[in-house]
């Protein structure tokens, strides 16, 4: 297959995950790609997801590796050979590549959950929300620019909101539902506009209040998509440099438990409902 120019984030975590299954068979690499019947440097590519692969090439190397987990197998071939132009892709090339990854990996999500303590998480932002946070850019984002991200921000809503919505959870702290990023009705209508959402069946949202004795998990941020198997889950967290990609399946268990563990102290549902709904009337 032609090499690509600019691998997504899921073709190249489908490279990674062969990768490991390699690593986790003790084999090199030159023996893996003797196996294939092909040399170090195709394999490296296939690795790095600069290559597509077939369905067949797939699954014999994972019969090299001997991996028996018929799940992944399966998730993986899916991963390799689905052709999905999904509605991202037209911000090509007008947007940085992480917003089409971030839409492509909620897409073929089986769940999401967030944890948020200064901003409303981005599938629960109004226009209006989103735009004064992209407002805040440094440098100054261009108009034009401004209005694509906002329009992606809103189109990535449709995991939730369209015909076949994903289970959501949201943990939101109390300082993210109170900054007010517009003026006092854009957060009123940003407070109404999550309420509204809470009332779906498969999406729950929990706040997190101040008021909580004994909270050290102010750290705890995170956006998390579940895979088709738990292995292919993946964590989104800002760092100082920006979002980091997390994808071990150490560091992912070590999220679950940090994100039950925040659930644990939340507010439960109908509280947290009962408590926007008096914040929005105190504004």
């Amino acid at each position: 297959m032609a090499r690509r120019r600019q691998p997504t984030a899921r073709q190249m975590r489908l490279g990674t995950e062969l990768q490991r299954l390699r690593e986790a068979a003790g084999l090199k690499g030159r023996e893996a790609a003797a196996a294939l019947g092909t040399d170090s440097a195709r394999l490296s590519q296939i690795e790095s997801g600069v290559v597509g692969m077939s369905e067949n090439t797939v699954r014999r190397l994972a019969a090299a590796y001997s991996c028996s987990d018929s799940q992944l197998i399966d998730a993986l071939v899916s991963m390799a050979t689905d052709r999905t132009r999904g509605w991202w892709e037209k911000y090509q090339g007008l947007l940085p590549i992480s917003f089409l990854d971030i839409a492509e990996l909620e897409h073929h999500a089986s769940h999401r959950f967030d944890v948020e303590f200064l901003h409303v998480p981005g599938l629960f932002q109004t226009e209006n929300y989103a735009r004064g946070l992209f407002s805040y850019r440094v440098p100054e984002l261009p108009y034009t620019e401004l209005e694509l991200r906002v329009g992606h921000r809103m189109e990535r809503k449709v995991v939730i909101t369209g015909p076949a919505p994903i289970p959501y959870e949201a943990l939101i702290h109390e300082s993210a539902l109170r900054i007010r990023v517009g003026n006092r009705s854009a957060t009123q209508a940003q407070l109404t506009h999550i309420l509204e959402h809470s009332e779906a069946d498969h999406i729950t949202t929990r706040v997190i209040p101040f008021d909580l004795d004994d909270f050290g998990g102010a750290w705890s941020a995170m956006a998390y998509a579940g895979g088709v198997v738990p292995k292919l889950d993946t964590a989104l967290r800002d760092t100082a440099h920006g979002t980091a990609s997390i994808d071990s399946e150490a560091q992912l268990a070590a999220l679950r438990t940090l994100f039950r563990k925040v659930k644990t102290v939340s507010l439960d549902p109908k509280k947290s409902r009962d408590f926007i709904h008096r914040l929005a009337k105190e504004l």
